[in-house]
């Protein structure tokens, strides 16, 4: 029964309510702040907010997690050349939050680190604000790629991913 009703949880939910959790005028704040983000460091952030899982994970009882690495794959967050890349990952169907970093970010900053910036979150979806959460988590990735991955005076980030927010 439970995998019954987490399917209708997750077939109720479409592309208008992510539409409806972020307007348009939200999503360009935030393709903005993204792409100021990726002016001070060498990564490159991706933010993605699904209403709900495929079909094909509901069946086969996957988690958000495992689509959040799905997706961190498909939209080649993996495939920069400092390997330090970021995907912010929302599933509104289950209130979850992931985020997955590559492995050059990794390796300076410990998987513990994302629990509070993940609470942050909640806390602001909780209360609707879905936008105000999602620039505080970019807020925190830019700052931590920043610190490990600054560029030099004069150098520039060349733009290897897309900087608007996807959405499904």
């Amino acid at each position: 029964m439970n995998r019954l009703l987490r399917i209708l949880k997750h077939r109720w939910l479409d592309e208008t309510d992510t539409r409806r959790a972020l307007n348009p005028a939200a999503v360009e704040r935030l393709r903005q702040s993204v792409l100021t983000s990726e002016r001070r460091h060498s990564g490159e952030i991706r933010v993605c907010v699904e209403a709900g899982l495929p079909l094909s994970y509901l069946w086969r009882g996957l988690s958000a997690r495992d689509r959040a690495i799905t997706m961190f794959g498909k939209l080649r967050v993996w495939d920069t050349e400092h390997n330090n890349g970021v995907l912010i990952y929302l599933l509104l169907a289950e209130h979850a939050i992931e985020i997955v970093a590559d492995r050059g970010l990794a390796r300076h900053v410990p998987h513990e680190h994302w629990t509070p910036i993940v609470a942050g979150m909640r806390e602001a979806f909780r209360a609707r604000h879905f936008e105000a959460g999602l620039q505080a988590a970019i807020a925190a990735v830019d700052a931590l790629l920043g610190q490990h991955f600054a560029l030099a005076p004069g150098a520039v980030n060349p733009n290897e991913l897309p900087d608007d927010p996807h959405l499904r």
